[in-house]
């Protein structure tokens, strides 16, 4: 296996047209509608990289709604791995929205997620580098190293959180007061 890859190599582009049942009361694209598209399109960019059977989103690092995507519109998702750490792989993602009409296109949505690589018995595997070549990749990759020490802080952040969260069901407590409802059931 070639221990280092261009984004090229792991580049899925996916275009879409956008449904009526994908819209919400705005008449935009549901942000969950687009998020799913993100994660297949970066679960593809995951696999093509690391070569491996699965995948399976660590996090979704951010997504950025930079403008409405409307009925009348396509969707071109384009992934790629744009950094890479031992056994993690970050994916960059952009949303274009082309009005088919006029055929004005426009970035609605960048993203990061981060994926790792499993082998048959579920468990992390080494995945190959990256080696930029465009002056976006170029970009992406030398902040690349910043955002994945952004993701370890919140992950032990997140960690910390969990001790702290409760896990009883508020109507289980038993300082509850006798008179609340449930379901509309006293």
């Amino acid at each position: 296996m070639t221990m280092v890859k261009s984004p090229k190599e792991s580049l899925i582009v996916n275009t879409d047209q956008v449904m009526i049942n994908d819209l919400n009361n705005y008449n935009t694209l549901f942000g969950g509608v687009l998020m799913k598209k993100l994660d297949n399109n970066a679960t593809l960019s995951a696999r093509r990289h690391a070569r491996v059977k699965e995948c399976v989103t660590a996090s979704t690092d951010s997504i950025d709604f930079l403008y409405p995507i409307t009925q009348s519109d396509s969707v071109c998702v384009e992934s790629f791995v744009s950094y890479t750490g031992d056994k993690s792989m970050e994916i960059f993602c952009k949303v274009i929205a082309e009005d088919m009409i006029s055929g004005e296109r426009r970035m609605a949505a960048t993203a990061f997620l981060t994926f790792v690589a499993l082998d048959d018995r579920k468990k992390p595997v080494k995945v190959p580098e990256v080696l930029p070549e465009t002056e976006e990749e170029k970009f992406l990759y030398e902040s690349g190293k910043e955002r994945a020490e952004t993701r370890r802080i919140r992950r032990k952040h997140s960690k910390e959180l969990t001790k702290m969260i409760e896990l009883e069901k508020p109507w289980e407590k038993g300082e509850m007061e006798h008179d609340c409802y449930v379901s509309g059931v006293k």
